[in-house]
């Protein structure tokens, strides 16, 4: 903690509040004056709240203008106030989610802006080249992640226009109860990972041969291209027969993904999820509102946009409807929300759950904050659509992709949904990175940023100091995007080689 001293600058995000977040990296001491004119009674810790007036017991803790929580107890004016303090409010009625009178205004057009991305026969466009294998069942894991060592060694030198071969493994196929209705999420999750832009229409399944999900469940009736194996082949005799067969099939997918070039494409062709992970308090006024803004402008050029993470939407779910592009949008949201509320409750946990303690000691004082923060990244454009989980985008525009807010799930959604680039954002750091997408990583504050100097890409903690606005970090960070989807710029995880595996979400049961 820093010595007591006097007008230390603390940040309110709206006039209504009644608390203040503490900007001094390592925290201020009891005794500190802010400029507010509030003098501390605790020691509290950077990114943490100071009530800035009298809080009774039952009263509103008000930040960004609206209440996260109830007070417990008397919280005097300077107190440190944090999650053992509060009580949350009551979620948001579902059933009083009505749709606007009035459809919002479409943004206003931005044309001129361009990548340099790959064009696929189904008309969508990849910012990577990548040969990707799927696997209809964990079993086969190992041998497919040993063949991808070898096309790596052995055939990519002699493709040089194919950036990498991924194995999108995962742990569902065998064991599980394939026709309960919601094993529909894990099943179709798996099939349209195979069809993202990146891996160019090239799809190479590899099966076991024993398994309930067949592989012509993941593959799409009639694609000359794709190709299946199975291990449990008769014809194959030994395991270097099994691996020659993947690598004989890999070489004609290769083949065609070598004579593929960049091509100048429009920012139309964007395809950007939007996530955060390793929240603090900062992350609903620093990076998420510097997303909202390059959100609004991808949308204003014609792209698409998904927000996503359903607990962490559910709290400020009365905040979309007024943005809800057609009365659908709206039943939609209620219909996600309410899956999710039932979901929690079969599993006997809450909203409240979501929020961790890397979450808590970074400042955020329960699931209500979090999710007000979390919602800027949506920016301020309509929602054209609603999926869920595990669904294709159906729209350009704004779309809300619900999945869980776990990181890994949430980006393995994502990507079905068929992203081409990857944001996210964090204040207490994750080396996270998605093997397939390239993922851009947006630190909170500035701290992090030059802690993190060689895992961040991006440091919106600028905005909390005045260095920027939020309008001038959403720019930054737009051009940064149509940087990295040219493969212009590499962003830090790539170039340290970070690579997470893809988890599924299977809400289904396993027998």
């Amino acid at each position: 903690m820093s010595n007591p001293s006097l007008n230390v600058p603390s940040l309110k995000v709206h006039a209504d509040d009644n608390v203040s977040i503490i900007l001094s990296a390592g925290g201020v001491a009891a005794g500190t004056r802010l400029d507010t004119g509030t003098v501390l009674r605790d020691d509290i810790p950077f990114g943490h709240k100071v009530a800035l007036v009298d809080i009774g017991p039952g009263e509103a803790v008000i930040r960004y203008g609206v209440p996260i929580g109830i007070a417990k107890a008397t919280l005097p004016e300077g107190s440190w106030v944090n999650e053992h303090m509060i009580e949350l409010p009551e979620a948001p009625s579902l059933a009083s989610l009505k749709s606007p009178d009035v459809p919002p205004r479409p943004l206003p057009p931005l044309d001129g802006y361009t990548f340099e991305g790959y064009r696929n026969a189904d008309g969508s466009v990849g910012t990577r080249n990548i040969l990707g294998i799927s696997i209809s069942v964990q079993c086969v894991a190992g041998v497919v992640e040993h063949v991808v060592q070898r096309i790596r060694s052995e055939l990519l030198p002699i493709y040089p226009n194919v950036d990498d071969v991924i194995a999108l493994t995962h742990s569902y196929g065998c064991g599980v109860a394939i026709n309960a209705p919601d094993a529909i999420i894990p099943i179709r999750t798996i099939k349209n990972i195979a069809l993202n832009p990146n891996f160019g229409g090239e799809v190479m399944v590899v099966g076991l041969g024993c398994e309930k999900l067949r592989p012509e469940m993941i593959m799409t009736p009639g694609d000359q291209s794709a190709s299946k194996m199975f291990l449990q082949d008769e014809n194959l005799t030994g395991f270097a027969a099994m691996t020659d067969d993947i690598l004989q099939q890999a070489r004609s997918h290769l083949d065609r993904l070598n004579q593929r070039r960049r091509q100048t494409c429009s920012a139309s062709e964007l395809v950007v999820g939007m996530q955060c992970g390793g929240s603090d308090a900062f992350s609903g006024i620093t990076a998420n509102p510097v997303l909202g803004f390059a959100s609004d402008l991808i949308v204003r050029a014609g792209g698409s946009v998904m927000f996503s993470e359903v607990t962490e939407v559910r709290d400020s779910v009365h905040l979309l409807p007024n943005r809800a592009a057609n009365p659908q949008v709206v039943q939609d949201l209620i219909r996600e929300m309410r899956w999710y509320d039932d979901y929690l409750a079969r599993g006997g946990a809450d909203r409240a759950a979501n929020t961790t303690p890397g979450n808590k000691m970074g400042g955020l004082s329960g699931i209500v904050e979090k999710s007000l923060g979390s919602v800027a990244k949506s920016g301020s454009g309509p929602i054209s659509d609603v999926i869920g989980p595990g669904e294709r985008l159906k729209r350009k525009g704004l779309t809300f992709a619900a999945t869980p807010a776990g990181d890994f799930v949430c980006g393995t959604l994502q990507l079905a949904a068929g992203m081409n680039i990857h944001i996210f954002t964090t204040g207490r750091g994750t080396p996270y990175n998605l093997p397939t997408t390239p993922t851009i990583k947006v630190a909170t504050n500035s701290a992090l940023a030059t802690r993190w100097f060689d895992l961040m890409d991006v440091d919106t903690g600028r905005v909390a100091t005045g260095e920027i606005t939020v309008e001038e970090g959403g720019w930054e960070l737009f051009h940064f995007i149509l940087d990295v989807a040219s493969g212009r710029t590499e962003t830090a995880a790539d170039k340290l080689g970070i690579k997470n595996d893809l988890v599924l979400f299977n809400p289904a049961p396993i027998t």
